[in-house]
């Protein structure tokens, strides 16, 4: 009698995802011990390579599963409660209307271009050293760490800028792909690391014209701007990282103004 009892205790919560949530509100005030790590963790199968990157309507499971010995066991045979369980979760679904919001909690958002001045660039020509804008007369609609729910990692990890889908779009350094092509909510995007050990990220493209492994130049046309992924208009989504991947963003303007570029 006292295995069910512990099997309950041990059957994991499911949590429906709604606009405006990320990781660390949710391990927050659900008071998921281990914090949004411990919630990624347990739920990576579902959100992804990209821990910011959570949508309405995701279904996550709060709490670790059951530990010790015995309780393993007791609990995967509770598992179906949980399914039995999701009629409850009928509430979030009342927020499905947030699916058209999806694109505004969605990593890139044109529409949370209200939330960052507009800036016009001064020049997009390659520098004497090979360096460039990622497009021509590049506009600058949301800057960098721009905050707010339109982004479900609470902030802004790179800078958009304004782009009719067809515009061109280059390679602001020479360097390497390492990745080319469909990476989820940043649509067709393409990864490039540069002599520094830099690498700069081009996303919601409509076409790609470089593969992994290829060596580009600056100002090299890479591909063309589009609204692919995630994304409520056509415009290019730029980052500059540390590393190949999501997290080691920094300033993408500030990286390019170190290069001579002037925006």
């Amino acid at each position: 009698q006292a295995a069910p009892a512990t099997a309950k205790k041990a059957a994991p919560k499911t949590y429906a995802v709604v606009s405006g949530d990320y990781l660390a509100k949710i391990a927050t005030e659900h008071q998921v011990k281990g914090g949004w790590q411990k919630l990624y963790q347990d739920n990576r199968s579902t959100v992804g390579e990209n821990p910011g990157l959570i949508f309405p309507g995701m279904k996550l499971t709060l709490g670790a599963k059951a530990t010790g010995t015995a309780a393993p066991s007791e609990a995967k045979k509770s598992a179906p409660a949980p399914k039995a369980a999701a009629p409850k979760k009928a509430a979030p679904k009342k927020a499905a209307p947030a699916p058209k919001a999806d694109t505004l909690s969605a990593d890139e958002s044109d529409a949370a271009a209200e939330s960052g001045a507009s800036t016009q660039t001064g020049s997009s020509e390659s520098t004497g050293s090979g360096w460039t804008a990622p497009l021509d007369n590049a506009n600058v609609t949301t800057q960098y760490r721009a905050s707010g729910s339109s982004w479900s990692s609470g902030y802004h990890t790179g800078s958009d800028f304004q782009a009719a889908s067809g515009t061109p779009v280059k390679a602001i350094g020479p360097g390497t792909v390492v990745s080319a092509g469909w990476s989820g909510s940043y649509g067709n995007e393409v990864v490039i690391k540069h002599e520094d050990g830099m690498y700069s990220q081009y996303a919601h493209q409509s076409s790609l014209s470089v593969s992994a492994g290829q060596t580009v130049t600056g100002g090299q046309q890479i591909g063309l701007s589009g609204s692919t992924g995630n994304s409520t208009g056509p415009h290019l989504h730029f980052e500059v990282r540390t590393g190949p991947s999501y997290g080691s963003d920094v300033d993408p303007v500030a990286y390019l103004r170190q290069h001579g570029v002037s925006l």
